[in-house]
């Protein structure tokens, strides 16, 4: 089988006008300074939440494909590690978080959280701007070291077939699995939870594990069937394969519902003032109709397609229940987020140009590492397997 690579025109074009759209997008939102600097802040959080998450989840993906094995991991593995190579460009962004961090996390006002006990002794122990850097730096450098590692013997698997390189990342893998728990959990408190520094919940780190793992897998989705219509992709990849991935899909979506359902359930069921002030104003006007949106497009709907073996099979429809989910992704980011500031003011503009501005750059830095590596893993061992199902297809 020939594995010669060239980027299709696709991929081309995404890592050269990416990071144009990209840069274009950002100065617009750089713009809404002069008029509200904090929705500037407020608004780039937004977007880097989604984008981070892409590329954290898709290092989760990564490792459970080393540890499971299986041809639907197989297909995938290059899009995943060109995923986890964009987080040098992630760390790079996350230093304007911390220049606006007054104008992102109550937290950072001293004399408001003085008026608090409770609040004194959270930003005393943990809750200050020089614990928050120290921990986001322990935090990337994680997901780095595990992203490093994971490509590095991944190409030593290419060059040599060293079955070695194939065991030592299987071998990362599980302890790196329980290091990506531990970090989004204690990512999803510091940068996402703190908004509200009042409210605390145990399931909030779990939420996002679920949530920035099917964000990565539904993108992921979407970058396979636009490069299985081009060799080698498209004699290796089966309809087979993109059932797998579909039953995944399928899994993660009813995990995250899971998780946001358990949340709900026993914050509801306790009905302390200090837990359901955070979802009181959820769950009133815009809001509340965005909560029924996210339900319905993000769970029920997902849900009920991906029963479907045919749709599982098929990359056309399956593509756009990933869509769907990616962009309720978003909105699911803008419900969690946006009410903790400024009295709950939606701002749509500032949200989505952000969201478009951090695809860009990110989309042009993921197409331009893919580029850089053949689609296939020559060398890995499952792939005569992976071979033989795309023969049977025939």
């Amino acid at each position: 089988m020939n594995t010669a690579y060239t980027a299709p025109p696709e991929v081309a074009r995404f890592a050269q006008r990416g990071p144009i759209i990209g840069v274009v997008a950002l100065i617009w939102v750089l713009l809404g300074v002069l008029s509200d600097r904090a929705q500037f802040f407020h608004s780039y959080l937004i977007g880097y939440l989604f984008w981070t998450g892409v590329a954290v989840g898709s290092l989760a993906l990564l490792m459970l494909q080393h540890l499971t094995g299986g041809g639907w991991g197989l297909v995938i593995r290059r899009p995943l590690e060109a995923a986890t190579r964009t987080l040098p460009l992630m760390l790079l962004l996350f230093i304007p978080i911390l220049l606006g961090a007054r104008q992102i996390y109550p937290w950072t006002n001293h004399e408001e959280m003085a008026r608090n006990p409770v609040l004194v002794e959270k930003t005393a122990k943990y809750l200050n701007l020089p614990f928050f850097t120290l921990r986001a730096a322990a935090i990337f450098g994680i997901w780095l070291l595990l992203a490093f590692f994971l490509n590095k013997w991944s190409s030593e698997q290419d060059r040599s077939a060293d079955q070695a390189a194939t065991k030592k990342m299987r071998l990362l893998s599980g302890p790196g699995m329980v290091l990506f728990v531990f970090t989004v959990t204690v990512a999803s408190i510091d940068w996402s939870m703190s908004l509200d520094p009042e409210w605390s919940s145990t399931i909030y780190g779990f939420l996002f594990v679920a949530a920035w793992s099917l964000s990565a897998l539904a993108f992921v989705i979407a970058a396979l069937a636009m490069l299985s219509k081009q060799q080698p992709m498209s004699r290796t990849v089966a309809a087979l394969h993109f059932h797998d991935l579909g039953k995944l899909l399928l899994a993660l979506v009813m995990l995250w519902a899971y998780f946001a359902f358990s949340q709900f359930l026993i914050i509801w069921s306790g009905n302390l003032p200090e837990e359901i002030s955070w979802y009181l104003p959820r769950m009133r006007g815009a809001w509340g109709v965005i909560a029924v949106a996210v339900i319905v497009l993000h769970f029920a709907l997902p849900f009920l397609f991906l029963l479907s073996r045919s749709l599982k099979r098929n990359p056309h429809k399956l593509v756009l229940v990933a869509a769907m989910i990616l962009v309720m992704r978003y909105v699911d980011l803008i419900w969690l987020v946006e009410p903790n500031f400024q009295g709950g003011r939606f701002r749509v503009l500032m949200d989505v140009l952000a969201w478009i501005g951090f695809g860009g750059l990110w989309l042009g830095a993921f197409s331009r590492q893919l580029s850089q590596r053949p689609l296939i893993p020559v060398n890995d061992p499952q792939l005569p397997s992976v071979l033989e199902q795309m023969h049977a297809r025939h």
